[in-house]
């Protein structure tokens, strides 16, 4: 059924079930209301006006059958704007009384979405086009052969080489093909998939597996390649990083795998394109092999959320994962294998899954889905070897599709590389048929049953990578890190690396007395040296932004600015406590 709903931010249509809670009906509203809403003051009206209003959390439990509602009945919707609220005070959850008791149902809807989906959400991205031998009018006029071409086009797109249309021209096809009205109702044009099985399924019959109904078992699925990509580019913001990174393979002949941390930003190759900016890399705890490696995620939880503290202080964010699968092709002049390619594999199945965990894991917060996430911008890239035997980045993501058959445990791993093994229907979870479109010998386009296994190329979605364009006689650092190279990387004892006092001042040497102001500020400006200085808990809040702001290269702060602001910091009791430490360190 569908329930419509009025406020001052227009006419929305929410479907329903009479079972389903008012309050998890709202969960489906609030993408569309004012993002300074405060939820606590919303209140719902089968008339205009405040005769008989009822306050949202009084009724938020009560199921839409039990508030009497019906198909197409309309609720007008008031509430305030949260610009006065207190500090402290919360407006991205609404309170429901439960037995005297306050529940706080949190709303992750009201997340904010991340600057660039903000901007480009502003934007049409029409592809222009020049006036050809077609057009009869003045250069002024336009027609039908000239004017801007929407950015999901796909002519424009094959021209050009680009495989996937960008997210946000995918979103702007999809929201004209579901809101073809003037705009007095709205729906969400994108929803996230769930292909898991409803254990909690009110439909008149007993739970899975002692019942089941076509509402609580997923569809059957049919697996295709996905048109569009969250990411369009990953963008290494300096050589030296990946140098750096690949060195550990270089200096014992193990593979390494490492988290990048970065920023995304406007890729303009493509209409309406975002990019992966990677400033960082940062190398968890493993075990590593020749032929792989071994991560226990549950134990590197605590690290990795420190990491993405002090990460969040630099104005950085985990943006992707990325690995090595490297074997010296014995030649003596630095070649290695070509393991990945079209007629072997690019990821393997247990790649596929860790990727997929990887992108659920981190979600893309979207005001336009129905659930207020869709899919995921985070990447994985891999170091090999190409096909002229030189080290080369592959850049992926993987399908919204295997992101839920990896949630719903629908696929392992299997010895073929290539293919992904599809599990049995359990106690647990149920599997439905799937299957995948592919060419038969005739060159007809069928429909393949998947089970037992099927080829993951069906749940790639490939990206472009590279590095900043150098701007002609232009010296710029893109980069808000000074120096890459030097400091030691965490977790490398392997290579007979360390992180200690001694290694900072090492690192650091003559630097830290007050004369060495430029080179001490380089020496800071290093991702690995501010981690360890930050682990150290020397400095206290005030310190530590000054250290930051010396450090990083900031757009919109002067160098002026930095000096002033390492001044500060030598003077700081933290900063003379930590040199006194490394001055006695033998």
């Amino acid at each position: 059924m569908l329930l419509r709903f009025r406020s001052k931010d227009g006419m929305h249509r929410v479907s329903c079930e009479p079972n389903d809670t008012m309050g998890s009906v709202l969960e489906k509203l609030i993408p569309v209301l004012d993002p300074n809403a405060d939820l606590n003051t919303l209140v719902l009206n089968d008339k205009p006006g405040n005769v008989g209003s009822k306050l949202a959390s009084t009724i938020a439990l009560n199921t839409i059958s039990d508030l009497g509602l019906k198909h197409g009945d309309i609720m007008f919707v008031t509430y305030s704007l949260a610009s006065n609220k207190v500090e402290g005070a919360s407006s991205n959850s609404l309170s429901v009384p439960i037995n005297s008791k306050i529940l706080k149902v949190p709303n992750p809807l009201k997340v904010s979405e991340l600057p660039i989906d903000i901007e480009l959400n502003k934007e049409q991205g029409l592809i222009p086009r020049k006036k050809s031998s077609f057009c009869k009018h003045g250069d002024k006029g336009m027609c039908e052969y000239c004017s801007p071409l929407p950015p999901w086009d796909k002519e424009y797109h094959e021209n050009n080489k680009i495989k996937h249309i960008s997210f946000h021209s995918y979103l702007q096809k999809l929201n004209v093909q579901t809101n073809k009205s003037n705009g007095s109702s709205y729906m969400s044009p994108l929803s996230q998939l769930d292909y898991k099985i409803d254990l909690h399924c009110r439909n008149g019959h007993e739970p899975w597996p002692r019942g089941i109904c076509s509402k609580c078992q997923p569809s059957a699925i049919t697996l295709q390649q996905q048109e569009f990509r969250m990411v369009d580019h990953v963008e290494f913001q300096d050589s030296q990083l990946i140098n750096e990174f690949i060195e550990s393979w270089r200096c014992t002949g193990i593979q390494r795998i490492g988290y990048l941390y970065g920023t995304y930003a406007r890729y303009d190759s493509t209409p309406l394109g975002i990019k992966a900016v990677v400033e960082a890399i940062y190398e968890p705890m493993q075990h590593d092999e020749q032929d792989g490696l071994t991560v226990d995620i549950p134990s590197i939880v605590e690290e990795m959320r420190q990491v993405d503290a002090v990460a969040t202080d630099m104005g950085l964010m985990r943006v992707g994962l990325i690995f090595t699968d490297l074997t010296d092709a014995g030649n003596g002049d630095g070649s290695v294998f070509c393991k990945r390619h079209k007629d072997s594999f690019f990821l393997t199945p247990f790649e596929v899954i860790l990727a997929a965990q990887h992108q659920i894991a981190n979600p893309n917060v979207c005001k336009y889905s129905k659930q207020g996430i869709f899919s995921s911008k985070f990447v994985t890239c891999v170091v090999s070897g190409n096909q002229d035997g030189e080290i080369d980045i592959s850049s992926y993501q993987v399908s919204r599709e295997a992101e839920a058959l990896v949630d719903a445990n629908m696929i392992s791993g299997s010895t073929h590389p290539s293919m992904a093994w599809i599990n049995e229907t359990t106690n647990e979870r149920y599997v439905p048929e799937l299957f995948y479109m592919k060419q038969n010998e005739y060159g007809v386009t069928v429909k393949q049953n998947a089970k037992p296994a099927f080829p993951v190329d069906y749940l790639l979605v490939s990206l472009t990578h590279g590095f900043p364009k150098n701007e002609a006689n232009v010296t710029t650092k893109r980069s808000r890190f000074l120096t890459i190279k030097g400091f030691s990387w965490a977790n490398r004892q392997s290579m007979g690396q360390s992180q200690d006092y001694q290694e900072l001042k090492k690192w650091l040497g003559t630097s830290i007395n007050e004369g060495d102001l430029i080179v001490l500020q380089e020496k800071l400006s290093n991702f690995h040296a501010l981690l360890y200085i930050k682990t150290l808990d020397i400095l206290s809040s005030n310190e530590w932004s000054y250290l930051l702001k010396a450090a990083l290269v900031i757009t919109g702060v002067s160098n002026e600015e930095r000096i002033e602001s390492l001044l500060q910091l030598l003077e700081s009791p933290g900063w003379q406590t930590m040199v006194m430490i490394l001055q006695e360190t033998a």
